[in-house]
């Protein structure tokens, strides 16, 4: 079920709005092999309505299933929001337009966190990558471009 908030229960009063999302509820379109979002968006938000507009603050945490890109370990990333603020018009040309009596937060709730993903995640920053096998030899270096270039007799 999608994170909606109710109009009429913002009249006269703020509305606390806690608990989690499904990762299929966001439908966040992953095609990142590394970045898998199989655990439930955790939230606390509280949402007030002032002059035309409502005002949801609050906290969003997912934990994500990463795969290291250097060294191809598996970890868990978490993407937290701890001061994630929306402001929704309910007038004028950037309005939002409520289902009913409903405002949908999901898609703002799903772009937000979406910008918080990492573009390439790491297990740890310093990260060495795979180890080299001990069967294969290391290339030789010893020569650079430079001195193959030296060569040429022109």
């Amino acid at each position: 079920m999608p994170l909606k908030i109710n109009l009429r229960h913002l009249e006269g009063r703020d509305l606390r709005l806690t608990g989690e999302l499904p990762p299929e509820e966001l439908d966040f379109g992953l095609k990142d092999e590394m970045i898998r979002a199989e655990k439930p968006l955790v939230y606390d938000l509280e949402a007030e309505k002032l002059h035309q507009a409502v005002l949801v603050q609050g906290k969003l945490a997912l934990t994500l299933d990463c795969q290291c890109v250097r060294c191809l370990k598996s970890f868990a990333h978490k993407v937290k929001l701890d001061h994630w603020t929306a402001h929704l018009p309910l007038e004028g040309e950037e309005k939002v337009s409520p289902e009913g009596d409903f405002i949908d937060l999901t898609p703002f709730v799903r772009e937000d966190m979406l910008l918080e993903f990492p573009q390439h995640p790491l297990c740890k920053p310093d990260c060495g990558g795979l180890r080299k096998s001990a069967k294969k030899p290391a290339a030789k270096h010893d020569q650079s471009a430079w001195a193959e270039l030296n060569k040429l007799k022109l």
